[in-house]
């Protein structure tokens, strides 16, 4: 498809994912859990929202961490937000946050 002349990268979009933590941390030793299961996030929305840049926010990390190391949860609801990069010396143009959804 060919991009009209005035074509700008749109400044945000907002997708809601379940991530199945449990299959991706299958055999993974139990003092690694937890920040294997972090970095598995930024796999999941680096590939998701096609970033360089993924940046978890603090409420998910504390949720990952909540149950220790070892018990990692085993599926986390999360809203993968596409964001224009306010740093003019950063050479990614924009960024992924993530955010955790609290689910009922």
């Amino acid at each position: 498809m060919v991009k009209p002349k005035n074509y700008t990268k749109s400044t945000s979009t907002c997708r809601e994912c379940t991530i199945h933590l449990r299959k991706r941390l299958h055999n993974v030793t139990f003092k690694r859990r937890a920040p294997r299961a972090v970095s598995e996030i930024r796999k999941f929305a680096k590939k998701q929202m096609g970033t360089e840049d993924v940046r978890i926010d603090v409420n998910l990390n504390q949720y990952i961490w909540s149950k220790g190391v070892r018990n990692v949860p085993t599926r986390v609801r999360v809203l993968l937000t596409k964001k224009r990069n306010e740093d003019e010396d950063s050479e990614n143009e924009m960024y992924t946050l993530v955010q955790w959804v609290q689910v009922d």
